[in-house]
């Protein structure tokens, strides 16, 4: 997958991509077509390899000769206005929000070494360059254990922790996992000092619901953004480009490059969301009103398991399947009304150690490609599956080397098999 960073190269700010499944930096021109990104900024040092570090206002007025920042105060809690979600005793005001939670919200340093571009003419020495990653995470308990997005200290020989724009902290990496983007940092301090964010529920998180997104964008320490959501149930790409990321959250408050790993927070100051990810429309110029957060809920239970072990195991069936439509059943003769085609088997998947088989014939209808005379899941573990999400769902709350159990049909021959789950496999295989 390519995402859109921000990088600083030569003095100057520029949009560039990345492609984080080769692990390189490539400055091209970007297509005109909605880019989904992650909202982490990327500082390139310069050839000498020296760290470019990005201090906030002051660095940012640095940029260029007309650069202005200003220093916006928060408006007084209560009444309707900007700074409040509106009446009620359980809705706190952005100022409130803030209040309590700010002091729980981190910068993340992350920095890593890569190597020089060549000198075409063989006259300098090459040598390593170093770039940091500028991201967002936040406090969860009093141990010193931080969340932060896994793409925020992805490859980073060191990371680092900053509370305020006069310290740097050490910070150890706990564990991190690709297929949700989610990573836990500690850090050895006092638990006096530590303010630890509530985390809520994201399950019962509806739209029009309003939020504050606080972090820190451009390196703008302690931001907060107000907003409301957008949408829920949105599915995004994992940095891995293996998995997806299932119910994740959609806001119009704004996130921008530096946002990454900072809190999605309700109207009751609990954490919901891990902000992660913007659609920038095409323009790669930073928050036109739509951004992602993972679901506070897939973070809980990723979080533990890092903290237990320092890694997550993901169950793996191995499908591409789509859901029989009503455009389909008006066109061709299905033994069922309901169900999963199933559009592709991976080689070596459970699945296809299981016997399920693909279409092999390609249809288009509305617009849309279906492989048909494949197999076709109605039903897993006894539960009846319409959509893909119902099946991946089933799935992630399985471990490798479970079974599972699929009713399909197969030439209009009602079928089950036991599946033995396995492991969702790496980038590389």
């Amino acid at each position: 997958m390519t995402t859109c960073c921000l990088r600083l190269l030569n003095g100057r700010l520029t949009a560039s991509n990345v492609d984080t499944t080769a692990g390189r930096y490539n400055a091209r021109v970007l297509p005109q077509r909605p880019l989904l990104v992650r909202a982490a900024g990327i500082l390139v040092a310069g050839v000498a390899g020296a760290v470019v570090a990005l201090g906030g206002a002051a660095a940012l007025g640095k940029l260029g000769d007309h650069t202005t920042i200003q220093q916006v105060t928060p408006l007084a809690g209560g009444g309707l206005g900007p700074a409040s979600f509106g009446v009620g005793s359980s809705q706190l005001s952005v100022e409130e929000i803030y209040r309590r939670s700010a002091t729980g919200v981190v910068q993340i340093t992350a920095t890593s070494t890569v190597p020089q571009q060549a000198d075409p003419f063989n006259i300098l020495p090459t040598q390593p360059q170093q770039q940091q990653a500028l991201g967002s995470g936040f406090v969860i308990d009093k141990g010193g254990h931080i969340v932060t997005n896994y793409h925020v200290i992805q490859g980073a020989q060191r990371v680092q922790v900053s509370f305020s724009a006069n310290d740097e902290i050490d910070a150890k990496v706990v564990g991190s996992d690709p297929s949700t983007d989610i990573a836990v940092l500690k850090i050895d301090a006092h638990s006096r000092s530590l303010t630890a964010l509530p985390l809520g529920n994201s399950d019962t998180v509806h739209v029009g619901d309003p939020v504050v997104a606080i972090g820190n964008p451009f390196g703008l320490w302690r931001t907060a953004t107000a907003g409301i959501v957008s949408a829920v149930q949105r599915t995004i790409p994992a940095p891995n480009d293996v998995a997806k990321i299932p119910h994740a959250i959609q806001t119009d408050a704004a996130i921008n490059h530096g946002n990454s790993g900072g809190p999605l927070i309700d109207s009751s100051g609990y954490v919901i969301g891990v902000n992660a990810q913007i659609n920038t429309g095409g323009t790669n110029q930073g928050n036109i009103g739509i951004g992602f957060a993972i679901p506070v809920n897939t973070v809980k239970t990723v979080a533990a398991q890092l903290i237990r072990s320092g890694k997550v195991e993901h169950a793996f069936l191995g499908v591409e399947a789509l859901p029989i439509t009503k455009e389909l059943l008006k066109l061709f003769n299905f033994p069922t009304n309901r169900g999963l085609l199933v559009q592709d088997v991976t080689a070596g998947s459970a699945a296809a150690k299981a016997g399920l088989r693909p279409g092999a014939s390609t249809v288009i209808v509305e617009g849309e490609s279906y492989q048909l005379d494949g197999d076709i899941i109605v039903a897993a573990d006894g539960k009846r599956m319409t959509t893909f999400e119902q099946l991946r769902d089933l799935i992630a709350r399985k471990k490798p080397g479970d079974r599972l159990s699929l009713q399909f049909y197969r030439d209009g021959k009602k079928k089950t098999v036991i599946v033995k789950l396995g492991r969702q496999p790496s980038p590389t295989g």
